[in-house]
């Protein structure tokens, strides 16, 4: 069964970077996952960061799958993106009135000219959008509506329901389409309800009603402070409306019965944004926890075979959230410690081994015995199969590797230090995680400390970086050759 997210807008990007995050750390099976982005700021630093994770992922994904090192649980899901769809997509004027040709309304038929001028202002119709709907869902939805599904070559759209209908004829599960915005903004709030409505449409009408879609809804959990210069008059998105705009945006979803299940997730002490940006490449905001539940929702739509039209969660302390506020924990907290062992393992002590012993390969066999499991050994007359650790392939791997391994620790390192607010995000010690120039410290002592709500296994001589190395010698079955091996090996014995 495969997974389709359609993402909208820069939070919808944010919650994408958090599944993938969460399908490194095997939460999402081996499942496909489709991801089509939406956003008229096609240049949107959220949506830039998301790809770039997306495009790390994929490597290391490849890297290890094409060596043949399969892993248990890392890197299970294959995840492919479409090209990006943005409404303004070839068009060199990008305004609510050049799009819809408001000048010749004007001049041509009065009576149109007359009402696009009551709905909306001089300065809605002439801002420029190519930074987004500035906060105003009444101007993404006019456009939003302009998707044209029947067309059958109008891309990506024509690709994700080839995909869809190709998915439905080979059986073996009902695919379902997940669609993730904000509810408060411009582009995710006109764009959730217009673009799933639309689908739904389309699919019924193409004999896939099986095809379940299920929603989430960012509800504000950040803020920011515009600048005492900017021009009141500017069209831009206003904090102090996204109360308002979430009210009236909620009680029109109520009156729209368009998804099978839908998820609300918000947070009554929004974080502080340090930057005001109206869009483009200054708009990215740093993770924030709530991304993680957002990934953890559409992990639950995926994984429910009955699904409920209501799902409620709650958290013990309005202060504090902890292992036991996550959904599923029992499954969800050791996948995650997994991951972060890991990766912190191979970040700060494996990498920089393999990096510092591959100019004097003899003398790092010695201090390390179980290099010659997975790499050529310095010996005389070697007839090894073996591949040599300096040669060109297996560094490009060890770079991917580190590549992602760095990534996933910003990721939950940002994820705890989310600003503004005086909650504590009790998960791991992410203050060991990275140091202050974003960078994994080459220390090993913290290892057995990652992990809140360990103590049992932090008491254990058996999680430190050295036992579990030394174990690499024995793991079974044979584990395949080469950095990839190595790392898929690695993965598995640092397991809670």
């Amino acid at each position: 069964m495969s997974l389709y997210i359609v993402s909208i807008g820069g939070t919808g990007a944010k919650c994408v970077e958090s599944i993938i995050h969460l399908a490194a750390a095997g939460l999402f099976g081996n499942e496909k996952i489709q991801i089509l982005f939406i956003d008229p700021d096609e240049s949107n630093g959220n949506l830039t960061r998301t790809r770039e994770t997306l495009t790390t992922y994929q490597a290391c994904r490849r890297a290890v799958v094409e060596s043949g090192a399969a892993a248990a649980s890392w890197m299970q899901p294959s995840i492919e993106a479409l090209e990006v769809w943005s409404p303004f997509s070839g068009s060199i004027n990008k305004s609510l009135g050049a799009y819809f040709n408001y000048e010749s309304y004007a001049f041509n038929s009065p009576g149109l000219g007359h009402l696009f001028d009551v709905l909306y202002t001089p300065g809605e119709r002439e801002a420029e959008l190519d930074v987004g709907f500035r906060g105003r869902p009444a101007i993404g939805s006019a456009i939003m509506s302009q998707v044209k599904l029947d067309n059958t070559s109008q891309e990506p759209w024509r690709s994700l329901l080839q995909r869809i209908e190709l998915d439905l004829g080979v059986g073996g599960g009902t695919p379902r389409i997940f669609i993730c915005g904000s509810i408060f903004g411009g582009t995710g709030a006109s764009g959730f309800p217009t673009i799933g409505r639309l689908l739904k449409n389309k699919l019924e009408r193409s004999g896939m009603s099986s095809v379940k879609i299920g929603g989430l809804l960012m509800l504000p959990y950040f803020q920011f402070s515009v600048p005492a210069d900017q021009d009141p008059g500017a069209i831009y998105a206003r904090p102090e409306q996204f109360l308002l705009n979430t009210e009236a945006a909620l009680r029109y979803y109520q009156a729209q019965p368009i998804f099978d299940s839908i998820y609300l997730l918000g947070d009554q002490e929004p974080a502080s944004v340090p930057q005001f940006s109206v869009g483009k490449n200054t708009q990215k905001n740093d993770p924030h926890f709530i991304e993680l539940y957002a990934a953890l929702a559409a992990r639950h739509f995926i994984s429910q075979q009955e699904l409920q039209p209501v799902v409620l969660l709650s958290r013990q302390s309005d202060q504090r959230v902890t292992w036991d506020d996550i959904p599923d924990k029992a499954v969800v907290k050791p996948s995650l410690a997994n991951a972060v062992r890991f990766a912190y393992l191979w970040a700060a002590n494996l990498s920089p081994e393999l990096k510092d012993g591959k100019g004097n390969i003899k003398n790092f066999q010695k201090a390390a015995p179980w290099f010659t499991r997975f790499f050529k050994p310095q010996v005389l007359f070697n007839r090894s199969a073996l591949p040599d650790l300096n040669d060109e392939l297996q560094q490009d791997i060890l770079q991917c590797i580190d590549s992602w391994a760095l990534s996933f620790l910003r990721w939950v390192s940002l994820i705890h230090g989310t600003g503004g607010t005086s909650r504590s995000i009790q998960l791991f010690r992410h203050s060991f995680l990275l140091n202050g120039n974003g960078e994994v410290p080459k220390v090993t002592e913290n290892f057995p400390k990652l992990v809140l709500g360990a103590d049992n296994l932090e008491q254990s001589k058996d999680v430190t970086p050295q036992a579990i190395k030394e174990k690499l010698m024995s793991v079974s079955p044979d584990p395949a050759p080469g950095v990839a091996g190595l790392a898929t090996a690695l993965y598995s014995l640092c397991k809670p």
